[in-house]
């Protein structure tokens, strides 16, 4: 669009006054549609410059970040990337939740999310869906990725609007002006940001917009320290479950099993005798009990012995195995392909093996938690949330009101691993505050957050391959059964938009979210992808990193048992094949860092890779079983290559976090099913690795100046297959399900 980095002058249309008269201006910028207007609000003594940022008289600057913190970082790496081209003090900068407003949708967090889902769509139909969605998300490590460009721009337009500002005051050629640590610099004179906002709102930004290109004095690349460590540290950040509003009760909540549930009958009168209980809220499926406390609600709920009758077949671990085999026996759609493989496998001697997977638990540290006051046919919302805008739709479907009456405050979140998509607990917390005409916390259980989550679907796979005379692969078919995730969370995030509900009606039956990173980014000169959609009875969510936790596993498995078939090195056997060389080097620098073996018998050595969201992964693993036949790892080293680093700590912890994440799935974090509930409910029944069973870490971040990759997911995949890999290595066999125990072969 011509002129997108023009700025405007103020004038009636584009001045927006927010908390009062005098206490900030708004800029709106030509580079937005003129639909979508900033809807930042100035506190006493700040200026609003655009979507991004205010500046106080104080000189502090307030970047307003439209993605949710769930321990990724984010609060730290989006307001570095403006502080570098303003030229900020990084002392002096501040965070605070964007608005809902569809100039922070996440394009890209969409198509990552729902990856492959929608691909058949106009690719014009895609990039503008978020938009005019106002979509914002928090998914698919997309947060840097998808908003550098806007928050560059942000910065540099205020860059020049000081700069602007101090010029006229000094007389001079603006353009001999720069900032640096806070201060407009004009020769040896200094001018702070504070003293010039006010009247920098009232300059005109140039047509072009320049971009910093100096290397003095930047703020990228730098690992400065988190903005929201301190406050976590000292007990002052606030959470959902932090909310206190005057008058406030807590609710816990029962939930019946998966399935089609009917609540049957209660102990109302049990419950009601529990001291504090002010009232119980009955649904369909679920009931809620309220108290002035959430301990007394919690041992209202008890008394109050719920029994819940549910219809269909019965749903168990059994069950779920039975309709995976059924699936990967029946009919599937072909996802991808490439060369002709029919021709490749005519008459020749192939090699095959099957995988499986189990469901998988989000079980962060928060469980599903909401805050809601509902008054005057207005209702407010205090909630983790990875999707403030469909939370806020649903949470008003749920009421029957407008969506223009709910008013969602997006909280810190206490872990989530995909967890806080989903908004059921805020259509239960409204219904419960409307119900009981006054604000109320609404709080799952660890029992309740365990049973019901949207766990990572289990999925079965049958790999097939053929191997050329020189150890090469002539033929490679991936036939993976796993549930139809991507339209399932797609049907119930977006339930009731019909855009959605057209693209899934138009699509076959396959599902490319469910398939997601089993296309190879290996060179096969014929391929193919089929997805065997499994119907578990299950409901079934967004987990960190997606498919590509399980598609890896069967890839980077598979090839080990490809090289020991064809009687190659396990490194050299991905070297060969790799078409990638950022993802060759990752294997080189994980090899070397580790010591590589060769993965010989005995040597307990195991190495796998992945490519995705941009980035690149190499992950060698040393494991071993105890004299009590269960895994043991002992080390993981890491090779990254992510692009340019806005943040080297915070990559690093996230590599980190994304290993220990990923070994824990291998070793636990599984539930079993019975009787259509989960078997699991504390976290002590999940198997979960704990700081003794942790294993030295390596991570080696490799330079590049390449474009940012994600790097929140990217360390998942890789793992598993890697400590799979070293113990056939260790013990001689090899271990095909996941998570792993002993016997599991």
């Amino acid at each position: 669009m011509a002129g997108r980095d023009r700025l405007g002058g103020i004038d009636r249309r584009t001045l927006l006054i927010g908390g009062g008269v005098g206490v900030g201006l708004v800029v709106a910028w030509a580079v937005w549609p003129r639909r979508y207007l900033p809807n930042l609000t100035a506190n006493p003594g700040e200026t609003v410059f655009g979507a991004w940022l205010k500046i106080g008289i104080d000189g502090h600057v307030t970047v307003a970040v439209p993605q949710a913190e769930h321990g990724q970082g984010v609060y730290t790496s989006l307001p570095q990337i403006l502080a570098d081209e303003l030229g900020a003090d990084w002392r002096t900068i501040a965070v605070e939740p964007a608005p809902l407003n569809p100039l922070y949708a996440n394009q890209l967090g969409v198509t990552e999310l729902f990856e492959g889902l929608f691909d058949h769509l106009p690719a014009d139909i895609r990039q503008s869906y978020a938009l005019r969605s106002a979509l914002v998300l928090t998914a698919g490590s997309s947060s840097v990725r998808n908003f550098e460009g806007d928050l560059r721009r942000a910065g540099a337009t205020a860059r020049t609007l000081l700069c602007k500002a101090a010029a006229r005051s000094l007389a001079i050629d603006w353009q001999g002006c720069s900032t640096a640590a806070g201060f407009v610099v004009a020769g040896k004179r200094r001018l702070r940001f504070g003293a010039l906002a006010e009247a920098a709102a009232g300059e005109t930004a140039p047509t072009d917009i320049v971009l910093r290109s100096d290397e003095a004095g930047r703020l990228t690349g730098q690992s400065l320290p988190r903005l929201d460590v301190p406050a976590k540290v000292d007990g002052s950040a606030n959470f959902a479950g932090d909310v206190r509003l005057p008058d406030m009760a807590f609710a816990a909540i029962r939930q019946g099993p998966v399935g089609d549930t009917r609540l049957l009958r209660i102990d109302r009168k049990a419950a009601e005798k529990v001291r504090g209980v002010v009232g119980v809220i009955e649904q369909p499926g679920w009931v809620a009990t309220v108290a002035t406390n959430w301990w007394a609600a919690n041992h209202a709920l008890e008394a109050l012995k719920p029994r819940f009758e549910t219809r269909g077949p019965l749903i168990s671990s059994q069950s779920i195995d039975a309709a995976l085999t059924a699936a990967l026996d029946g009919r599937g759609e072909r996802m991808a392909s490439g060369g002709n493989l029919a021709a490749a496998f005519k008459g020749a001697r192939v090699v095959t093996a099957d995988y499986r997977v189990g469901l998988a638990l989000h079980a962060p540290i928060e469980t599903m938690t909401a805050t809601a006051q509902f008054r005057d046919g207005t209702l407010q919302l205090w909630l983790p949330t990875q999707a403030p805008g469909l939370a806020r739709r649903a949470a008003a479907a749920a009421l029957g009101i407008a969506e223009s009456r709910v008013v969602v405050h997006p909280m810190l979140i206490g872990g989530s691993f995909g967890a806080n998509l989903e908004h059921l607990v805020a259509e239960q917390a409204a219904i419960i505050a409307r119900e009981i005409k006054r604000p109320v916390q609404l709080v799952w259980s660890r029992l309740e957050d365990l049973r019901h989550d949207r766990f990572r679907p289990p999925a079965a796979a049958r790999m097939t391959a053929r191997l050329g005379p020189n150890g090469s692969i002539l033929g490679w078919l991936a036939k993976i059964a796993a549930p139809a995730t991507g339209r399932e969370l797609a049907g119930r995030l977006m339930a009731g938009d019909r855009a959605i509900a057209a693209a899934l009606a138009t699509e076959g039956f396959g599902d490319g979210y469910a398939v997601a990173g089993a296309l190879p980014f290996y060179r096969f000169p014929n391929y193919a992808i089929d997805h065997h959609p499994a119907d578990i009875g299950v409901p079934t969510g967004h987990w960190r990193s997606g498919a590509h936790s399980y598609t890896a596993f069967f890839t980077e498995c598979f090839l080990d048992e490809l090289a020991h078939a064809a009687g190659t090195e396990p490194l050299s056997f991905r070297v060969a094949i790799t078409g990638e060389p950022r993802l060759v080097r990752c294997l080189s620098t994980a090899a070397a860092l580790g010591g590589w073996e060769g993965g010989v018998p005995g040597s307990g050595q195991g190495i796998a890779c992945h490519s995705f969201r941009g980035s690149h992964i190499a992950v060698l693993a040393e494991a071993h079983f105890d004299d009590g036949q269960q895994p043991r790892v002992d080390r993981l080293v890491a090779a990254v290559d992510c692009g340019r680093q806005i943040n080297p700590d915070i990559v690093r912890q996230q590599i980190e976090s994304g290993l220990l994440f990923g070994m824990a799935a291998a070793l636990g974090g599984s539930t079993g099913f019975a009787r259509n509930l989960a078997t699991v409910g504390t976290l002590g029944q999940l198997g979960l690795p704990t700081l003794a069973d942790s294993p030295d870490i390596t991570v080696e971040l490799i330079r590049s100046e390449e474009a940012p990759g994600g790097v929140g997911e990217l360390a998942v995949p890789p793992v598993a297959p890697a400590i799979a890999n070293a113990l056939q290595a260790a013990a001689g066999f090899r271990l095909r399900r996941l998570p792993f125990t002993g016997a599991a072969r």
